[in-house]
């Protein structure tokens, strides 16, 4: 639809081409609606589903997965509590970065037991929380709570109420919190500005251009230490490999999601206050750049399905689920045979917490599914909280690492740079690590499948005779999206069937000259019977754009935006996609029909078309490239134009490059092409338009 000329006015958007483009409207933002419309089939719902849980394990850095070094895992200081015992542990996910906790272990174990993985939210200090009495009294008084003594400390209610139940249990440290330190709650949870000394090409730290462009992320480290939390359970002989869970509330919540959609060996997930169409998470840590674009908490919630899995309302963002969202999960799990695997507790009339009655709907699902032999309804019995000097893992005997050292941050980040390079140059070498690693990456990065083109038409196209073609005008109309694009189409009089896409950073007015005439390497090629077409890709009419929008808000967390919208780059690979799909489309007899379509790019349209072309698959024959040496990871703002969240981590422009060449492929702007070995290099003095066109013609 139009929007009003205020809003555009707003926008800054006023004169440009694209007054009807949806891309024009207000940026989603974690506030927005995210239905979950639940599929018909299990076949309509398994592509879907592969797709989205790439994209998810893409977004956290998860791909590949980090190589998984030694945990190094320390388990000391164990305390006896009659039928339960707790341990302080610490070990390492990645080299130097240790994850802390304490583990609850049943005292008198027979056999295999399940573990429960038990993050928390944004509670301070979580693991050592201690409320006051009166606090206590208040919480028990409006049902939230039933002891004086362990209604004090949630976090260890439940620890011990599982460990009573026969179960293992690993409460994580989240990020900056108790026992975690080597990040500071300014920069894991409250991180506002970008920081100079972490912005560089070399040496850069979370939240800058790089990190995002290498999808480094606060969110993505907690996952990956969740992951290796499963990692040090399976560690313990008692473990049950086959029954494992995760649950936490709030951040926890979303912690546990994503662990559930990411890690295979979980048999349970139990998200608390979290899954919802509405707020998706407003902390920095609960956000990442490329997550929810398309997507939300219900869906994410749905990737588990149809494993056995609970969720609760409560009286925030929550509240409607009952009616917007976990319907459409029955009908999903329905689909499966298995309605009944997915439950809902109603809470609305509680607070935002993981409190007592809803920690009883937990215990139900685990007691069910797990076979764990308890007579329900379970209720909690009465313990000792332990205080915070008996809890925590540091101590003479084992120090705590630097705390909020910017050099760790830096060298950790290093570390995940260089660790996924070397797995990803390997894959690289080889067809299948090409196809099966490298080009699903480049897919979720730019956000559309090519099958998912769109339905495209050309209702307003203009058609002129002038002296050696037809110049026919118009905007192509993507109905699926909402969206547009400019083109300008040069066809011969006698059209052998081929035409290619030209892009230049002149946009649609690029096959001419200064003087009107057509570009003589472009005249050539309409002379043989080449049609020839121009384009304005997304905003590229705006000659002054020099930032793309950002959502509303202080904090400059480029997650905010690039978490939920396709980043400008990406929109315009899409409008590539649209022009390709409408060309080989079948159309009437007004136009010519196209038998094969080639691209070419040059300037910062070079980038795009190299994207362009390792997306789109056999829809585009040939591609002739000059990338100018362009590459994402030079790029210090967020906001430039041709920023791309993964844009460097999967080889940059090389990656891309290397994808390309599984097609015919002409590159001209870089000096090694060992990842593209089979592209034909333009290495002479010639003009690369010329030579690049002459090439397309052959």
């Amino acid at each position: 639809m139009r929007l009003p000329t205020l809003a555009l006015a707003t926008l800054g958007l006023l004169n440009l081409v694209h007054a009807d483009d949806a891309r024009l409207g207000p940026l989603k933002d974690l506030n927005g609606y995210f239905p979950f419309p639940a599929p018909k089939s299990v076949q309509e719902w398994e592509p879907r589903r592969d797709f989205v849980q790439r994209q998810l394990v893409i977004s956290q850095g998860l791909w590949p997965m980090p190589t998984k070094t030694p945990l190094n895992a320390v388990i000391h200081g164990k305390i006896d509590q009659g039928d339960y015992t707790v341990e302080k542990v610490y070990f390492e996910s990645a080299p130097g970065f240790f994850v802390t906790g304490n583990l609850y272990r049943p005292k008198n174990i027979s056999g295999k037991v399940p573990a429960v993985v038990f993050p928390h939210g944004h509670w301070v200090d979580a693991r050592f929380l201690n409320q006051s009495d009166k606090y206590v009294r208040e919480e028990i008084a409006t049902g939230q709570e039933r002891f004086e003594q362990g209604g004090k400390s949630r976090f260890q209610s439940m620890c011990v109420q599982l460990a009573r139940m026969g179960c293992v249990v690993w409460q994580i440290d989240a990020l900056s919190d108790s026992d975690s330190k080597q990040f500071s709650p300014e920069v894991i949870h409250k991180f506002a500005k970008q920081r100079p000394d972490m912005n560089r090409t070399e040496g850069w730290g979370l939240y800058s251009p790089q990190a995002e462009a290498n999808l480094q992320s606060v969110m993505g480290l907690q996952t990956l230490n969740s992951i290796r939390s499963i990692d040090f359970l399976l560690t313990l002989p008692e473990v049950d490999p086959n029954r494992l869970a995760v649950t936490g509330s709030s951040g926890g919540g979303t912690q546990t999601m994503l662990l559930a959609a990411t890690d295979p060996r979980l048999a349970l997930s139990y998200p608390v206050v979290m899954v919802s169409t509405a707020m998706q998470g407003g902390c920095s840590c609960e956000n990442a750049t490329l997550l929810r674009v398309n997507s939300g908490n219900v869906e994410i919630a749905a990737l588990f399905a149809p494993k056995p899995q609970g969720m609760n309302t409560a009286n925030d963002w929550t509240k409607e689920m009952a009616t917007k969202g976990f319907p459409d999960l029955q009908k999903l799990y329905a689909l499966y045979g298995k309605k009944d695997y997915v439950t809902l507790q109603r809470g609305e009339h509680f607070p935002h917490n993981y409190n007592a009655v809803s920690r009883m709907g937990f215990y139900e699902v685990l007691n069910r599914h797990f076979k764990l032999g308890q007579a329900s309804p379970i209720v909690e019995k009465d313990y000792v909280p332990l205080p915070k000097e008996k809890l925590t893992v540091w101590d003479d005997a084992h120090p705590a690492p630097k705390s909020g050292d910017p050099e760790f941050e830096r060298g950790l980040l290093k570390w995940l740079k260089s660790d996924a390079e070397q797995q990803l140059l390997a894959a690289a070498k080889t067809p299948e690590g090409r196809e099966h690693v490298l080009r699903p990456a480049i897919e979720a990065l730019i956000g559309r499948p090519y099958a998912h083109a769109g339905k495209i038409s050309f209702p307003d196209a203009s058609t002129q005779w002038r002296d050696s073609h037809f110049r026919t005008q118009g905007k192509l109309l993507n109905a699926t999206y909402g969206e547009e694009v400019a083109i300008d189409w040069l066809q011969p009089i006698n059209p052998t069937g081929d035409v290619v896409i030209w892009l230049d950073d002149a946009g649609k007015g690029s096959a001419r000259l200064a003087d009107g005439t057509i570009r003589p390497e472009l005249q050539e090629l309409i002379d043989r019977g080449v049609g020839v077409l121009t384009a304005d890709l997304f905003l590229q009419d705006d000659k002054k754009l020099k930032q793309t929008r950002v959502v509303a808000g202080p904090r400059e967390v480029p997650a905010y935006t690039f978490g939920y919208n396709h980043a400008l780059f990406a929109q315009r690979v899409h409008d590539v996609m649209t022009i390709t799909s409408y060309l080989l489309s079948k159309r009437d007899a007004s136009q010519p029909a196209v038998k094969r379509v080639s691209l070419a790019g040059f300037g910062q349209m070079g980038a795009v078309a190299t994207a362009a072309r390792a997306t789109t698959g056999n829809a585009i024959v040939k591609a002739a490239v000059d990338t100018a040496g362009f590459r994402f990871g030079q790029l210090l703002d967020y906001r430039d134009p041709m920023f791309l969240p993964g844009g460097s981590k999967y080889l940059d422009v090389p990656g891309l490059l290397c994808v390309a060449s599984t097609h015919a492929l002409w590159v001209a702007g870089e000096k090694d092409a060992t990842l593209f070995p089979s592209a034909t290099p333009h290495l002479d003095g010639t003009d690369t338009k010329t030579a690049a066109a002459a090439w397309l013609g052959r």
